[in-house]
């Protein structure tokens, strides 16, 4: 009876292996015949999940690779395959018995025969056309998707966050204000003018500010005039 070919990862063998590789182990299995680039029945070790679940988004090291590539649950398996049964060995060939001894005969040699005219050698056959095989593509693993997101605050100050793919290499770094109308400008007109309407209530909340700061120097001036005349 012909073995079913194995099934690829259900939600519950997604989950099952987080919860391993979360204990330090990185869990086993096995690839599909829907894998690409990596031979089906091979085995690997989950090392990694990458964010969205969603597409490639299993990392797995081949058994005898040391690069981790990216991987479909339908290119997964926890079914380890059955082992494949190796080719019985042709049998040896029997050894040719030994020639008799030749009897010795005496008897007068007869005139030798004419040389025959040696025969046209065959005329060789074409050559067929090597074909070049395709050298199977590597498997790349997708490059990982980054995302920049600024933010400001009531007082017109700019953070900047990087996430790059599942990790965030930056975290509410400070960015100059000019820095991001510069940058506001070379990008569609809805970006620009949604900045340049945080930057106008910034400025007129300062300007409101050093107006008030004004007149109370110019009241603390005044005072100190009187005291002094």
């Amino acid at each position: 009876m012909a073995r079913a070919k194995p099934t690829g990862l259900s939600a519950e063998d997604v989950e099952r292996l987080r919860a391993e590789l979360a204990t330090g182990t990185p869990p086993a299995v096995w690839f599909t015949s829907a894998a690409v680039g990596v031979e089906a029945g091979r085995s690997g070790k989950v090392v990694a999940f990458t964010e969205p679940a969603e597409g490639d988004f299993i990392q797995v090291r081949p058994t005898g690779d040391k690069d981790d590539l990216s991987f479909s649950p339908a290119e997964l398996t926890l079914e380890k395959p059955a082992p494949r049964k190796r080719a019985p060995a042709p049998p040896k060939e029997a050894e040719p018995a030994a020639a008799p001894a030749p009897v010795e005969h005496i008897y007068t040699p007869a005139p030798p025969p004419p040389k025959p005219k040696p025969a046209a050698p065959p005329a060789p056959k074409p050559a067929a056309a090597a074909t070049a095989a395709k050298p199977g593509g590597a498997r790349k693993n997708k490059p990982a998707e980054v995302t920049v997101t600024l933010a400001s605050t009531a007082e017109g100050e700019w953070t900047v966050d990087v996430q790059w793919g599942s990790k965030r290499t930056l975290k509410a770094a400070p960015v100059a204000a000019s820095a991001v109308a510069q940058a506001a400008k070379l990008l569609p007109a809805e970006v620009d003018e949604a900045v340049e309407s945080v930057l106008t209530a910034a400025r007129e909340r300062h300007l409101a500010r050093v107006e008030q700061l004004r007149a109370e120097l110019e009241a603390a001036q005044r005072a100190l005039d009187e005291l002094n005349g």
